[in-house]
């Protein structure tokens, strides 16, 4: 039983230290989000790092629906962003999660 154990902790130190480096390469994933017309274009990491964003000319005279396109594509930027993320942190946890009774249907 204690080898068991030992060899869980060591599976769970090892998902840890996947974890760590799928972070990491979320940093060099990017996501990018366009507004209508294309007139804001923004792109992020997939960790939620704004990087860039380019407004067209035709929208800097007008303020408020600057801002309005600016709220509405970070928004769904950011909401994509989280879902890639998400999505390679569950799969990269999922596979390192060990064989522990009654855990097995914890990430389905």
């Amino acid at each position: 039983m204690f080898g068991d154990l030992m060899g869980m902790m060591g599976k769970l130190k090892e998902t840890q230290a996947k974890v760590e480096a799928t972070k990491k390469r979320l940093d060099t994933v990017y996501v990018k989000e366009s507004s209508a017309e294309n007139l804001v274009e923004v792109t992020l990491t997939a960790n939620r790092t704004l990087t860039e964003i380019k407004i067209d000319d035709r929208l800097l005279a007008d303020k408020e629906q600057l801002e309005d396109y600016l709220i509405t594509t970070l928004n769904r930027a950011l909401e994509k962003a989280g879902k890639v993320n998400e999505a390679e942190l569950a799969a990269v946890a999922k596979e390192g999660i060990p064989n522990i009774p009654g855990m097995d249907g914890l990430f389905k």
